[in-house]
């Protein structure tokens, strides 16, 4: 498989302190990824700093997308490229009718299309499309409905921040089986997670601490070392295991 999306070195310093600390990160065209580790791990600031977002723009290194450095591009032009972002909290776009939002985030404006996507997240077309995006929807159900405009954008590069942040338990399904779907139609995925059932879903993983990358793998190999060691670690974000112990 060719490699997507690769970060060179990429470092990001906030008031002096550095979230991103020389990551240097390979990304497999068609694959699922998760990129894990605890909070504060510098996971959140990753995602929103391959998409572009405001604040994240002047980094060291650089972040290439199909050979092209993206780093003199703001997010939309990122987002023109293929590149899209789940966010963590899902934003509120008051007055705007849900039947607006998904044809305006569609590649195929044709109904049948949206009430698939809708129906992969498990939501009913009929009971929401007249209802907005607003103050009157869950967190949960914002989530669902930014994932399923995913699924009808149909984009190259998916990131999901937190992708189960906010989801019940019974909808945990649906968004697993949006991800399956995005990958069997071609999307390649990195999931932003510290959930071991979220990370599950995933088939190769880098694991984060404090900006820097302490290892990288299959998944079982991840899970096994972040399970035994970052949960019950009492110095969140402090790597205390250097590359001869990880590999003991």
């Amino acid at each position: 498989m060719k490699t997507l999306l690769k970060t060179e070195n990429l470092t990001l310093s906030f008031n002096g302190k550095k979230i991103l600390d020389n990551l240097t990160l390979g990304f497999k065209k068609g694959e699922i990824h998760a990129v894990v580790g605890p909070n504060g791990a510098g996971k959140s600031t990753f995602a929103s700093t391959v998409m572009g977002l405001e604040g994240c723009r002047e980094f060291e290194g650089d972040i290439f997308y199909k050979g092209l450095s993206l780093k003199q591009l703001g997010v939309f032009e990122r987002a023109e490229l293929g590149i899209t972002l789940g966010w963590q909290e899902p934003a509120r776009f008051e007055g705007l009718k849900i039947r607006q939002f998904m044809q305006a985030s569609s590649k195929d404006k044709k109904e049948d299309s949206i009430i698939n996507a809708l129906s992969i997240l498990g939501i009913d077309y009929r009971e929401y499309v007249d209802r907005a995006i607003d103050k009157s929807l869950s967190g949960g159900e914002r989530k669902k409905f930014e994932l399923a405009s995913i699924v009808a954008m149909q984009p190259e590069l998916v990131i999901l921040d937190e992708p189960d942040s906010g989801i019940d338990v019974a909808s945990l399904d649906n968004i697993f089986e949006a991800i399956r779907y995005l990958h069997s139609n071609g999307a390649t995925i990195i999931l932003i997670t510290h959930s071991l059932e979220v990370l599950k879903n995933a088939q190769y993983a880098y694991l984060l601490c404090s900006g820097t990358l302490l290892d990288e793998g299959k998944v079982s190999k991840i899970r096994k070392y972040f399970e035994d060691k970052c949960l019950s670690c009492a110095h969140k974000n402090i790597p205390l295991f250097s590359k001869l112990e990880r590999n003991l």
